[in-house]
């Protein structure tokens, strides 16, 4: 399995395949939303003085809502993404691949507070970096994932036209998903990490390195989906 993406089975026993987001498209989303939020309560500040000492507190609760609510709430109706999810092209599943409710929505935003410590997300990037899925605490207690949504007319699906080769080695059902899923994924790949990828399955690829090992890797591809 290729080593950002995770395929989860729904409750309703639809098998999904998750592309999680890293730690960089995800601090993206988070500057973004954050100049919004920061925009939204300087406009309000322009304001506040018109009503005297109560602006004090407008401000002060425009401040709370934006920063601890209102990320919540677009997660939870825009189908997981905020505005800087939404740029970004990622969003907040839960683990099982089911839209966000309000109540993981509101655990995973309130828990911010202790993934920014000791600052600028400091926990929050050390536990992203510590498990396979780029979980922050607010997702493993929300039982969250943070996913690319991929643009099916962006990004080809198409296997390369390579001469099928029989794999030396019988494979498994999920060897064969696999390793359709790389030959699937190599248009959107580096040439380096396309080669990188297809030197791994030694018993597939024996001794072979860089372009040789990807043509015969997409080979047994072109195999698996019954080309002849």
């Amino acid at each position: 399995m290729l080593d950002t993406t995770r395929r989860v089975a729904t409750p309703e026993g639809i098998e999904l395949t998750l592309h999680l987001a890293g730690p960089v498209p995800r601090a993206l989303a988070w500057a973004i939303d954050f100049a919004l939020r920061i925009a939204v309560v300087l406009v309000v500040s322009m304001f506040a003085p018109l009503i005297g000492k109560a602006g004090i507190g407008v401000v002060l609760l425009t401040a709370f809502f934006v920063e601890w609510l209102l990320p919540a709430w677009f997660e939870a109706s825009w189908r997981g993404q905020t505005p800087g999810k939404r740029a970004m092209g990622i969003a907040v599943l839960n683990d099982d691949g089911t839209p966000l409710r309000w109540g993981a929505a509101l655990t995973r935003n309130l828990l911010r507070a202790v993934d920014f410590l000791p600052f600028l997300y400091g926990i929050g990037l050390a536990a992203m970096l510590a498990n396979r899925d780029f979980k922050r605490l607010g997702d493993l207690a929300a039982g969250t994932v943070v996913v690319y949504q991929l643009d099916k007319e962006r990004i080809s699906r198409e296997i390369p036209e390579v001469p099928p080769i029989v794999p030396p080695v019988p494979l498994s059902l999920e060897e064969q998903r696999a390793v359709l899923e790389l030959a699937e994924r190599a248009g959107s790949l580096t040439r380096e990490r396309l080669e990188e990828l297809a030197e791994l399955p030694s018993p597939l690829v024996g001794r072979l390195a860089g372009d040789r090992a990807a043509v015969r890797l997409l080979g047994m591809a072109s195999h698996i989906a019954g080309r002849e």
